[in-house]
């Protein structure tokens, strides 16, 4: 979240309206430390159902959608990550994000429609990801585990989020969600394991970024 205040700073124009969307059924209490700390200054909302992602089917977090002035998505569905990390030493050390976004989205803000980072109507369309009829049951079934869990009965709550699983085994915001109750956290040892069987098996984590280093 710095580095997008940082941006946001650069950037610097009346125009450019940057929205964060924490996707966190844990509400304020999960998410409201995290902005309070980065102190950010650019608007910031959070999304308890994941309502987000269900709307553009987004595989992981963060990923972002570039919507112009009328209102039209010019560019969706990637790992938006707005530099390199690395985390761990050793056998445990992973590399995460891209040096190349930034630049794009600042091209972009200078440019508009005629910025090369543009997607063509047709490209967005294909990239927004079709939902299927069970993965639109697992996210109403998510969204109704939620509730259960909001009003304190774990056992239903319980109940609707194994369905939302079963339904749509490789949500990878189902799965991130559900890590972060336990011990180890979204970002552990499973969530590795996870990562590792996606790019084993071929799925994506996040879509491919078409754009050169």
């Amino acid at each position: 979240m710095p580095v997008w205040q940082r941006i946001y700073e650069e950037i610097n124009d009346p125009d450019f309206v940057l929205i964060c969307a924490a996707q966190d059924t844990g509400g304020e209490a999960a998410a409201g430390p995290i902005f309070d700390a980065a102190k950010p200054t650019f608007i910031q909302v959070i999304d308890e159902d994941h309502l987000v992602s269900s709307a553009f089917n987004f595989v992981n977090v963060p990923s972002a959608a570039w919507i112009d002035e009328d209102g039209r998505i010019v560019r969706i569905d990637e790992g938006t990550y707005a530099k390199v990390h690395e985390l761990g030493v050793g056998d445990q050390a992973i590399s995460f994000g891209t040096n190349v976004y930034e630049p794009a989205l600042k091209d972009w803000m200078a440019n508009g429609a005629q910025s090369r980072y543009v997607q063509p109507a047709a490209t967005v369309t294909g990239n927004i990801r079709k939902l299927s009829a069970d993965q639109q049951r697992a996210d109403a079934a998510f969204c109704l585990g939620n509730l259960f869990r909001r009003c304190g009965i774990g056992a239903k709550a319980d109940q609707y989020w194994k369905m939302a699983a079963d339904l749509n085994p490789h949500s990878v915001n189902f799965i991130r969600q559900n890590l972060t109750l336990s011990e180890e956290g979204s970002a552990g040892e499973q969530f590795r394991a996870m990562r590792e069987e996606f790019e084993r098996t071929g799925r994506d984590y996040y879509r491919p970024m078409d754009i050169e280093n």
